[in-house]
């Protein structure tokens, strides 16, 4: 039987109340558990047998969860889990790109797609990463997810997992399991998102691993999962009912248990050690300062009226878009110019609020505006640095060091050196941050794909880059009285380019949902690669003098790992630099990213629009690179 066609019958299991053993006079039991319901007691896979007038589990036990997360009760028993083995064989097209294995939801939907990948990295992992250990499960929210949880379990129990621990309703951003995993030290989690790209039945879907330190797998995990998804012969699982994920508890299967969690408590907790919330708090509940959230119909409208609202006193009717929806209101929950337009309009309105933000399908991308201000992210990251010893607690003793992806630009280099902190450059993708955060060598790090974040989890995180900035306005502002000009968010970022200088930025998006072909792609990069082996220091490109040409390569400084081929760069005398990149973030096709920047240190330059001041560099990028005449494309989808 078809994967989909299981996943989409109806229930003939009836839902039963196992808690009426369970006496209400317990103190213990605070969580608002009324029964644990199970779905479909129907076999994953066609050739597992099961009697559904006999279901396997004719009791399951089931733990209350005390308001400190632990058991307090027990109800019923089990028979010991039984694996079934259940023969299949490789699929083609399962490597993982930048972060996770991203395809489109159909694509996950065919038989066994998803389950191979998870067995394969099951396969990939030593067994005492997991055997008998806890694993967090998470999620955007996305179509999918809740079928594709059931698989995921099911499969981590026939593999020998000790503990899932699950977000209620499969929900769970992305910063949140990274923070849940460290927290709970557990030995990894597994995240079901695709990022910023779109959702619903035609679109997106996407699953990674992120290890016991809460950062995602390394090439090194990932690259044996595509080994091992090219031989796969068998899947491991346990034949049970699916689990309710609409209720907070724990469910015991004998050597094997589920914990559904609420996705916010332990991340808000965290938020709130980092942070000064009365200090934020005071800044939300003047009356001369407006606040908006736009949460894109993702992940983060489960945590924005929480943190935003409960805790810190702004009006609920500043959080946009915030409830979680599986195709995020037909939405593309990327916080950009572009696709963030309802935030865009408030924000450049004529009576725009002093703050506002965004944030992306999984909640760890961000997006910051002043009023009728945009900050880039690559400003964003090197302002928050500049400003965390006295704005933000959790740095009060300094940064360690800091870090940006190649293609970011040289802003935070500036600050690091004025700050006489470490310094380092790594490739695009979130897990080279890691190695240096678990070295102890680095405390905040960003990427111009708006992803900014710190050592506190071991992923990017949009509304922990959202409360720092708030947390450095709050700062400028604490001792100014009513009626008194407050410091805006474009003050902050114009006294920081007139001390450190301004990187002008921009990047040019050739997106691959409308179709920028691979195959012109690639012939794009073979003829830069081709230019940048026949350059040497000196070549003249208009009126810019080449220092050097090269495809990025890295040698991690912690492990000695190396990654080649990360992105062609031409860095010119003065600083200046364009850089040409495939994204490998995307489901199907290839989007071609061009980054261009120039360094302005006058003052009296820096209120030109970044368009106007790049112009030189953009017609540069467009004619050294021939893409029109590689792709087809006149112009860019996103320009940021």
């Amino acid at each position: 039987m078809a994967l989909n066609s299981i996943l989409s019958r109806p229930s003939s299991f009836s839902s039963r109340n196992l808690l009426k053993n369970y006496s209400a006079s317990d103190s213990a039991f605070s969580l608002p558990i009324q029964s644990i319901s199970f779905l479909n007691p129907i076999p994953l896979f066609s050739n597992v047998s099961f009697n559904n007038a006999s279901p396997a589990f004719s009791s399951v036990p089931v733990r209350a969860a005390s308001a400190s997360g632990s058991p307090s009760a027990t109800v019923a028993q089990s028979p010991e889990l039984k694996i079934k083995i259940v023969p299949t064989q490789p699929i083609e097209g399962q490597k993982t790109g930048t972060s996770g294995l991203r395809k489109k939801v159909k694509v996950f939907m065919q038989d066994n797609y998803l389950a191979n990948w998870i067995q394969a990295l099951f396969d990939s992992l030593p067994p005492e990463d997991y055997k008998g250990g806890v694993l967090v499960l998470g999620g955007d929210g996305r179509y999918f997810n809740k079928e594709a949880a059931q698989i995921i379990i099911k499969i981590a129990a026939g593999n020998g997992v000790g503990k899932i621990l699950v977000g209620k309703d499969g929900i769970m951003s992305t910063p949140a399991v990274s923070a849940v995993i460290r927290k709970r030290k557990a030995n990894g989690g597994f995240v079901m998102s695709a990022s910023h790209n779109p959702g619903g039945p035609d679109y997106d879907w996407g699953i990674k691993f992120n290890y016991s330190s809460g950062q995602p797998a390394p090439e090194s995990i990932t690259d044996k999962i595509y080994g091992n998804t090219l031989s796969i012969s068998e899947i491991k699982m346990v034949d049970f009912p699916d689990v309710d994920l609409s209720l907070l508890g724990l469910i015991d299967y004998g050597n094997f248990s589920v914990e559904v969690v609420d996705p916010v408590a332990d991340y808000l907790e965290l938020m709130e050690n980092v942070f000064d919330f009365s200090l934020i708090k005071s800044l939300l509940s003047r009356p001369d300062f407006r606040f908006v959230f736009d949460a894109m119909h993702a992940v983060t409208g489960a945590y924005a009226k929480p943190i935003f609202v409960d805790k810190l006193g702004a009006s609920p009717d500043s959080i946009l878009n915030g409830v979680p929806l599986e195709d995020f209101g037909h939405g593309h929950p990327d916080p950009n110019l572009t696709y963030a337009e309802d935030l865009v309009k408030i924000m450049y309105g004529d009576n725009g609020p002093a703050f506002g933000a965004a944030s992306d399908g999984d909640g760890d991308r961000n997006m910051v505006l002043g009023k009728g201000f945009f900050v880039t992210p690559s400003d964003s990251v090197a302002i928050i640095a500049a400003n965390a010893e006295e704005a933000i607690p959790y740095f009060k003793s300094g940064p360690k060091g800091l870090a940006r992806s190649m293609p970011t630009s040289g802003a935070l280099d500036r600050v690091a050196k004025k700050l006489n902190l470490p310094f380092f450059e790594v490739p695009t993708g979130w897990k080279f941050f890691g190695n240096l955060m678990d070295a102890g060598n680095l405390s905040i790090c960003g990427e111009e794909s708006f992803g900014t974040g710190s050592d506190h989890i071991r992923e990017k995180d949009g509304i922990w880059a959202v409360l720092a900035w708030m947390s450095i306005i709050a700062f400028r502002n604490k001792d100014k009285k009513a009626g008194e000009k407050l410091v805006s968010v474009a003050d902050v970022v114009t006294e920081h380019w007139a001390t450190y200088g301004r990187n002008f930025f921009s990047r040019y998006d050739y997106e691959e949902s409308l179709e920028c072909e691979s195959e012109g792609a690639n012939k794009m990069v073979e003829h830069l690669r081709d230019i940048i082996s026949k350059s040497k220091e000196g070549d003249v490109y208009g009126n810019y003098t080449l220092q050097f040409a090269d495809d990025f390569n890295y040698t991690d400084p912690v492990d000695g790992s190396v990654v080649s081929k990360q992105g062609i760069r031409f860095v010119f005398t003065d600083g200046s630099r364009i850089i040409f990149r495939l994204s490998g973030t995307g489901s199907a096709g290839a989007t071609v990213r061009i980054y261009i920047e120039q360094f302005e240190p006058e003052a009296s330059k820096h209120d030109v629009d970044a368009q106007i001041a790049l112009k030189p560099l953009i017609d540069l990028a467009l004619s050294t690179s021939k893409l029109k005449e590689f792709t087809g494309r006149e112009k860019p989808t996103v320009i940021t």
